[in-house]
């Protein structure tokens, strides 16, 4: 069962470089083809190269509030990613720096009978200097009954 205190959770930033030796392998892992993600002065990441964000969060304790949720294995699962991007993606060199929060926690009956139950994290991607919001990754997970 889904823990609803969560909602709201936070968790403790945590720094991202984005490296161009990086965008190469992931961009060859989903097989991108653009020469943007290859080639240039300035290498962009894939749209879904934020997803590589689990592997910086687990560098800082505390970083990740989706375990506060206690979503079932048996019954849980991801539902979906979303990325959103304010301005140009990051590039090769950029610094990032990451937080996430429990942003939404809502139910919604099935036609078949049951509830389903969804809850959203959203990790915010700023600037380290500005503290300009550049993107933001929102997963959602959801338990049936």
């Amino acid at each position: 069962m889904v823990a609803r205190k969560a909602l709201g959770a936070e968790g403790e930033s945590f720094e991202i470089d984005i490296e161009r030796g990086k965008i190469d392998e992931f961009a060859r892992a989903v097989h991108a083809t653009h020469p943007h993600h290859f080639n240039g002065r300035e290498v962009v990441i894939p749209a879904t190269f934020l997803t590589t964000m689990f592997f910086w969060e687990k560098r800082v304790p505390g970083s990740n509030p989706w375990d506060l949720i206690k979503m079932s294995e048996e019954r849980g699962m991801h539902a979906e990613q979303e990325y959103i991007f304010h301005g140009p993606p990051p590039k090769a060199g950029d610094r990032l720096i990451a937080s996430s929060t429990i942003t939404e926690l809502y139910d919604k009956e099935r036609r078949s009978g049951g509830t389903l139950t969804f809850v959203k994290m959203t990790t915010a991607f700023r600037d380290p200097e500005t503290g300009h919001l550049r993107a933001e990754a929102i997963l959602t997970g959801v338990e049936r009954q």
